[in-house]
């Protein structure tokens, strides 16, 4: 398989992550890094160091709202327990 390949079925297979976490606001960020040693915030910081790697920047918010769909305070106030 080449590279460009590899790196679509890579994103697509983020973006399907991306939103089964959105769909899935019921599991607590710390459900998920107790079981998978990571968490949406890590998808969020992980996503900060790939833009960096580009010399793109992404502030914390931003890449926040970009794994949550929504500003990071507004998913707090409705979902987190």
């Amino acid at each position: 398989m080449d590279n460009v390949t590899k790196n679509e079925l890579y994103a697509k297979m983020m973006e399907r992550l991306i939103q089964h976490f959105r769909s899935r606001n019921d599991v607590q960020n710390i459900d998920i890094m107790n079981l998978a040693g990571f968490c949406r915030n890590c998808l969020s910081k992980w996503y900060i160091e790939a833009a960096k790697d580009k010399n793109i920047q992404v502030d914390l918010d931003e890449a926040k709202e970009m794994i949550y769909g929504m500003p990071y305070k507004e998913w707090k106030d409705k979902y987190q327990k």
